[in-house]
């Protein structure tokens, strides 16, 4: 859950979460590194009126920061071509969850079970519990089981929505007539919010997203209740 002037990200929840925030760290070093060097010579440019004539023709130098942005490059594709196809890989998920976007709501079927279904609503303000968050509460959480791989088909009935989660690594679009899916774990157990993603009408600020991770036995428990 993000806190009031949060400079970073959420803490990560996920296996791919805590992939995409080292990569994050490792591409911000690189960034600050060259920023960093930039700014040197261009101070230096500006104060002192010395030039080497050797330098500036040498063949040696347009070498080197022609080669040297072509490894800097590699530094950063390798491990983000690594993260995405971890975040396209799905190994034999243990439960399908089927998401639908709606103007202005979430519907959430879990296609394991024979009959467990629901609509999932913004509480409105006027009705919220002390302690509870204006514009993420909803009235019906998505619980699910905490280690386990879970696969979320993402779809919409009406206009574009985009399901994300930020604390587990998670935005997929929804759209109309086309099904797309994405992966989850979740490594410790609380409550995750998000919202969605995609601008899709008038009221687009009021379609949060709560999942509920629990061990598996409360789950199991839970989903023999809602039958």
């Amino acid at each position: 859950m993000a806190y009031p002037f949060q400079l970073g990200f959420q803490d990560a929840t996920s296996p791919i979460m805590e992939e995409l925030l080292h990569f994050h760290d490792h591409t911000l070093m690189i960034v600050f590194l060259i920023s960093s060097l930039v700014l040197y010579i261009i101070s230096l440019m500006l104060t002192t009126k010395l030039t080497h004539t050797s330098t500036m023709d040498a063949q040696e130098v347009e070498t080197i920061w022609t080669i040297l942005p072509a490894i800097i490059l590699i530094l950063i594709a390798l491990p983000s071509l690594r993260i995405l196809y971890m975040m396209d890989e799905i190994n034999s998920p243990s439960l399908t969850v089927k998401t639908m976007g709606h103007q202005w709501y979430w519907s959430y079927e879990y296609t394991d079970s024979e009959d467990l279904s629901f609509d999932s609503y913004m509480i409105p303000t006027q009705e919220l519990k002390p302690g509870e968050l204006r514009l993420l509460e909803v009235d019906n959480r998505v619980v699910l089981p905490m280690e386990v791989t879970i696969r979320v088909l993402i779809s919409s009935e009406d206009v574009l929505h985009s399901w994300a989660v930020p604390s587990l690594g998670l935005k997929t679009d929804a759209i109309p007539g086309r099904l797309n899916q994405t992966t989850l774990m979740g490594t410790r157990p609380g409550l995750y919010y998000g919202q969605c993603s995609e601008i899709c009408g008038s009221n687009h600020s009021f379609m949060p997203i709560v999942l509920e991770l629990v061990p598996l036995a409360y789950f199991e428990k839970w989903s023999a209740s809602m039958l």
